[in-house]
């Protein structure tokens, strides 16, 4: 629940025994709200107003000592109302007193002309001090001991403290941005302050001006409600903006997090939280339900991470035992001879690494490492032996290499059952002569494949070509092509004498195209007869 506002202290009655007070100057320039009211920085509750700022009360003349009768002032009894004076005494006009403003007047009385003032008031023959007023003269009180001008100077004293309140609030009010609570309190204090006070001066003109005061107070208490609640407004989009953003990080999917950007993220908008409630509070509902939200999105981020990063530990411990079995199965071959079956097993496990997944880049890096060094062991071991094995094979190589170029003077063939001959002693040479270095043995194998190839594809084509049945299928094509071509020599001899210079051409495509299979068939025939 709000705080209400204080009640502001009353102002020092007439009855008080007389002391040295204030100057109007001092009032004016010296704001107690200033020193002890809400600062406008200061952080305040949920659904706090900041406490309203004092009006400054009753001030003096200080340059004038109050006199100090005995046995003191004291004041008569409850106001009461007499009728005005004869005509014969001074009235405020003759006597040189203010007329009292409009309503909607603000009159500056700030500089009070004691005279006019003065002109308000009168001491019976009793020592009484009246004050006239529109509506009669009023009973004020007695300065026992003192003469008419001294009594009426006393309560003209009071008077000019009262106009030096009204000015304080109204140069606060136009010069300061006052809360609502404190626009309220300061014209309830000033009203107070007109009804409890006993002084003598224009009290109708300064009534007036309080009124008139209230009336600006009002439109100034409705436009600081209103940027009130506009700064609120202003406050609460700002705070539901770091909200939902903190939302969004917290919504993410666990497996596409950039988990240290989006921690930051998150700190960052912690800060801007702070600030902007620094600069302002809401509502203690609006303020509890946002903070419950940003709280929820920020400890949900932190929970999600903590799981996500705790699964993957486990699976992380998962992948370094089964890494650790493969590095132990690793190591265990690094010592094989088995070069070729090694090898291979080798490449299985590294098959099976691959699938295993991965650790931190660190940890990683140190496991394959160790996977690595015992492979190195045994392919070290396997090139020192090819090495040995080369060395070996080179005279082997050299024999080979003579053999691929008298295989490679066979060809073009030109005698296919000599060419066959002499290729067969070559290959027994061949395999007589031995292995070869691994680095040579595709290259120099590939020259002795190549003629090989070719004495193969020519024993092919001779096969081919004597084979009776493609002689016989041959022949028949010859002599089905020798009658449609006989047949359409006979229709272009037609066309051509009727003059269809359409059937003619037609007819000598047909013909042309006839007389091309004929020779190609013509030319196989003679290949198989060969």
């Amino acid at each position: 629940m709000s705080e209400q506002p204080q009640e502001p202290a009353s102002t020092q009655d007439v009855q008080d025994t007389p002391t040295t007070e204030a100057t109007p100057e001092t009032a004016a320039g010296t704001d107690p709200g200033a020193e002890t009211g809400t600062d406008a920085g200061t952080d305040a509750g949920p659904g706090e107003e900041s406490a309203p700022e004092s009006v400054d009360g009753a001030s003096a003349d200080a340059e004038r000592p109050a006199p100090v009768p005995q046995p003191g002032p004291r004041p008569g009894p409850a106001p009461r109302r007499r009728p005005a004076p004869p005509a014969s005494g001074p009235t405020p006009a003759e006597a040189g007193a203010p007329s009292a403003p409009a309503a909607t007047e603000v009159a500056h009385l700030t500089s009070v002309d004691r005279e006019a003032a003065a002109a308000f008031g009168r001491v019976d023959e009793n020592g009484q001090v009246w004050v006239r007023r529109g509506d009669g003269e009023h009973e004020v009180g007695q300065y026992p001991d003192a003469g008419p001008a001294e009594a009426l100077d006393y309560f003209v004293d009071k008077y000019e403290s009262l106009v030096a309140q009204v000015d304080l609030f109204e140069q606060r009010l136009r010069s300061t941005e006052l809360s609502g609570k404190d626009i309220d309190a300061g014209v309830k204090q000033l009203r107070t302050a007109m009804a409890e006070t006993r002084a003598v001066g224009d009290l109708d003109a300064l009534a007036h001006r309080v009124e008139a005061l209230a009336t600006i107070a009002e439109d100034a208490r409705a436009a600081a409600d209103r940027a009130r609640a506009e700064s609120r407004e202003r406050q609460r989009a700002a705070r539901t903006a770091i909200v939902e953003e903190a939302e969004t990080i917290a919504g993410q999917d666990p497996e596409k997090v950039q988990w240290k950007q989006s921690g930051e993220r998150l700190r960052d908008l912690f800060e801007e939280w702070k600030t902007a409630q620094r600069d302002g509070r809401l509502d203690k509902r609006s303020e509890d339900e946002l903070w419950k939200r940003f709280s929820h999105a920020r400890s949900g981020f932190d929970r999600m991470r903590r799981h996500h990063f705790a699964a993957l530990g486990e699976q992380r411990s998962s992948v370094r035992q089964v890494k650790e079995k493969l590095i132990a199965r690793a190591e265990a071959l690094a010592t094989s001879t088995d070069w070729r079956g090694t090898s291979t097993a080798y490449r299985q496990l590294m098959d099976e690494w691959k699938d295993a997944g991965r650790l931190g880049r660190k940890d990683d890096d140190a496991l394959w490492n160790r996977f690595r060094a015992a492979q190195d062991v045994f392919f070290a071991a396997r090139a020192a032996a090819n090495d040995e094995v080369d060395a070996e094979f080179r005279e082997n190589l050299a024999v080979k290499e003579k053999l691929a170029d008298e295989a490679e003077t066979l060809l073009p063939i030109k005698d296919l059952n000599q060419t066959k001959a002499r290729l067969r002693d070559l290959q027994e040479r061949w395999e007589a002569a031995g292995r070869v270095p691994r680095g040579d043995m595709q290259r120099i194998e590939g020259r002795l494949r190549a003629v090989e190839n070719a004495v193969r594809d020519a024993e092919q084509h001779k096969w081919t070509a004597s084979n009776p049945e493609a002689k016989a299928r041959a022949e028949g094509v010859v002599g089905q092509l020798e009658s449609a071509i006989r047949d359409l020599q006979a229709d272009v001899d037609k066309a051509r004498a009727t003059g269809d210079a359409r059937r003619l051409a037609k007819a000598e495509e047909a013909l042309a195209a006839r007389q091309a299979w004929l020779e190609s068939a013509q030319r196989t025939l003679r290949d198989v007869g060969r």
